[in-house]
């Protein structure tokens, strides 16, 4: 699961309403050195935004300008406004931290009896299932026409690395779990929610939770990447975003 928004820079409160000298070129600086085409940064200072400003480029093969308002895809940022929600819920009283999943997702099922009985909602969370690092992700990465729920149904056939609760390892199958539960408890999608209770509430009136609606937004970034013999290496290159985005469930 994943929405769009510009990216926000929070500097601390001793900060000048100005941004400090030579700022722009700094950014334009590490744009550069990183092979990035384009950026935008605000800067909030107190509860209020002193700078909102574009830098370079919306993409390899899309020269028009960034500007403030240019949406961003923000991939795993949206962890912590999964785990927002589901504090929301918690706060509401519709659900504890140290509930077990199954309570609230009866299908739900990891490899192991034992751990599909002790797994909590804080579990989800927190990176220590036994799941490997990224673990489950080509389930959804590149490419997918799989549900979310059957994402979720997929997780039993998982044969976790390490015992649960023993190591970190990052995943985010767990958090896509995390958006089923808020869709079971609330009986919203989880895009409605953290629209109704997250985005409105905080004014991000330009910030969307899907694909259809970025793509109806012309003043949007567009995806890149590098792919060399290993992908991550080697000349940058504009990829296509309709086929990037069947990918984009966390």
């Amino acid at each position: 699961m994943r929405f769009i928004f510009a990216v926000l820079l929070l500097v601390p409160a001793l900060a000048a309403a100005a941004p400090p000298k030579g700022f722009d070129a700094r950014v334009r600086t590490v744009l550069q050195q990183q092979g990035v085409p384009g950026a935008m940064v605000a800067i909030v200072e107190d509860g209020k935004v002193t700078l909102a400003r574009g830098y370079g480029i919306r993409g390899l093969d899309h020269p028009e300008p960034v500007g403030a308002d240019t949406l961003f895809q923000i991939g795993s940022t949206t962890k912590a406004m999964t785990s927002a929600a589901l504090a929301i819920l918690v706060d509401e009283g519709k659900i504890r931290w140290d509930d077990a999943v199954i309570d609230h997702l009866p299908g739900f099922r990891m490899y192991d009896a034992w751990v599909t009985r002790e797994i909590t909602v804080r579990d989800l969370l927190v990176h220590r299932s036994g799941l490997g690092r990224g673990q489950g992700d080509l389930l959804f990465v590149p490419t997918t026409n799989i549900s979310r729920a059957d994402t979720v149904h997929r997780l039993r056939f998982l044969k976790p690395p390490t015992s649960f609760r023993s190591a970190f390892a990052y995943d985010n199958i767990l958090y896509i779990v995390a958006g089923q539960l808020i869709e079971a408890i609330t009986a919203q999608t989880w895009e409605a929610f953290i629209n109704d209770r997250l985005l409105d509430p905080a004014g991000m009136t330009g910030a969307v939770t899907s694909d259809a609606e970025r793509f109806a937004v012309a003043d949007r970034a567009y995806p890149h990447g590098r792919f060399g013999e290993i992908r991550g290496i080697g000349e940058q290159i504009a990829m296509d975003e309709k086929a990037v985005a069947l990918g984009a469930n966390v």
